[in-house]
């Protein structure tokens, strides 16, 4: 049976997105992945899908609240930005938490090109950091 986890963000419009996509592409038989954030932007950031097809991952996630899943039961919560850690300090369901802090590639300045650098360097780090955290679980 497959583990549920849920990624929560403040906007679910990079990081959450990010790791939601990439742990169901690369841990798909183990888990189920899902993200939401706290006070959503209501959209992906367009950068989200561009980084993931270059890696071989479709992206197919909207931008979603966490209230979608209050009810649902998950095996982990992941928060991936310090302010969705403070907002959410407790998690009411069983299920453990665990935090790991990524910066916001939103927040890059710079060219086009600097900021799909920015947003590389992210996916590659959550796909390092995250996967590498649920195999160990």
């Amino acid at each position: 049976m497959k583990r549920r986890v849920l990624f929560l963000c403040t906007g679910n419009s990079c990081r959450s997105q990010l790791a939601e996509a990439m742990v169901g592409h690369d841990l798909g038989d183990k888990w189920e992945a899902s993200s939401a954030g706290t006070r959503p932007a209501g959209f992906v950031h367009p950068l989200v899908p561009v980084v993931l097809a270059e890696i071989g991952i479709r992206h197919q996630g909207r931008s979603k609240s966490i209230e979608e899943f209050r009810r649902a039961e998950f095996d982990l919560v992941v928060t991936v930005c310090d302010s969705a850690a403070e907002e959410c300090p407790v998690w009411l369901g069983k299920g453990k938490r665990l935090h790991i802090a990524f910066p916001d590639p939103a927040q890059s300045k710079g060219s086009e090109a600097e900021q799909l650098g920015v947003f590389r360097a992210l996916r590659d780090d959550i796909r390092r950091r995250v996967v590498a955290a649920l195999q160990t679980l």
